[in-house]
């Protein structure tokens, strides 16, 4: 029996099984900009593709919640005189992960299924074996002979891993739920955040899994008062990982970000998030994550110093075609989110 849920699972399917790597979010932009039309006061989509559904407050301050659209991915950048695709990653890969998956390969008069090749184990010699596998290495097969190929894919035609989401348990799981699913709980936040006392810029960015680039230039465009970031975090709770690398847990609550690699959340507005939490009695957790960073560092200091909080979804399998995240955290993260702004009236002091 499938559990019903407390959100629309149908429209987190949608925004995880589209595609859309870094620098080509069109599709995925296409699906944001219509959650948007009907519940935000403006929509606007810049030079880089980032794009903003603005809802008006009754007064000057602004808040920017921002969720990166963008999913790792591949380019093609040679078709070997056999017909296969060699590809330049987009966003960082594991190589372990690649071997015997299924992709698209976006070309230009349609998409064509493709598998990443692997030598069946028997074949391989004991130095094979043991050699360590990288991205360079990885090469797609589209099922036809070169010359058919050569007539259908261009070097720059784009790949992304094929993968459906569906419910397993208490949990989602699928491809791209880094970062759709923090995108899919701030498009819902929108719904629900319908008179504030200040105006919300709701932030779908671009090109952040290479480097915050799209959330750098919102900061500059937008130049918010306040800032937080939605991201998933790492939840290593699976056996063989000691308590203290686990970061965060599934079920465990929404995650109110303290640090990563990329930014000091601010204390007061960390503070004022778990207070939020604490008053509506939402399940969170507390998060530490040692390397990696989000889109709270882009509005930090891209146009003067700004205070930045961030809110993140626990989800196992990180940088996968099976990312793994539980519902109630999702739902928690919708409600925290949504408390947050609701709440928010311009007169909080962050300053340190």
């Amino acid at each position: 029996m499938v559990r019903e849920l407390d959100f629309d699972f149908h429209l987190l399917r949608e925004l995880t099984e589209e595609s859309g790597v870094p620098g080509y979010e069109g599709r995925i932009r296409d699906l944001v900009r219509r959650e948007f039309a009907d519940h935000t006061d403006e929509v606007r989509t810049d030079a880089m593709g980032n794009v903003v559904g603005t809802v008006e407050g009754d007064s000057d301050y602004s808040v920017a919640v921002a969720a990166h659209m963008d999913e790792i991915g591949f380019m093609v950048k040679h078709v070997t005189d056999d017909g296969f695709l060699k590809v330049d990653a987009l966003g960082g890969w594991d190589a372990r992960v690649l071997r015997a998956q299924r992709v698209r390969v976006h070309a230009e008069n349609g998409d064509l299924t493709g598998v990443i090749g692997s030598l069946p184990p028997h074949t391989l010699s004991d130095e094979e074996r043991e050699s360590a596998e990288e991205v360079e290495d990885v090469v797609i097969d589209v099922g036809r002979d070169a010359e058919a190929v050569e007539e259908l894919v261009s070097v720059g035609d784009l790949v992304t891993m094929e993968q459906t989401t569906v419910q397993m348990g208490d949990a989602v799981t699928g491809k791209a739920l880094d970062d759709r699913v923090c995108l899919f709980a701030m498009l819902e936040a929108a719904k629900q955040v319908v008179d504030p006392d200040v105006t919300v810029h709701f932030c779908a960015t671009v090109q952040e899994e290479v480097g915050l680039r799209g959330a750098e230039a919102l900061g500059v465009d937008i130049d918010p008062d306040l800032a937080v970031a939605l991201d998933v975090t790492v939840a290593s709770d699976v056996p063989g990982v000691d308590d203290d690398k686990q970061v965060t847990r599934l079920g465990d609550g929404t995650a109110i970000k303290l640090k990563d690699s990329s930014v000091i959340t601010n204390p007061k507005v960390h503070r004022r998030i778990r207070d939020v939490a604490e008053e509506h009695d939402i399940d969170h957790q507390l998060e530490v994550l040692p390397a990696g960073g989000t889109d709270t560092a882009g509005f930090q200091n891209s146009n003067g110093a700004k205070p930045v909080g961030a809110i993140s979804i626990p989800t196992r399998y990180l940088h996968t075609v099976t990312e793994t995240a539980n519902v109630d955290d999702v739902a928690a993260t919708i409600d925290l989110l949504s408390a947050f702004l609701e709440s928010e009236t311009g007169e909080n002091d962050y300053t340190l």
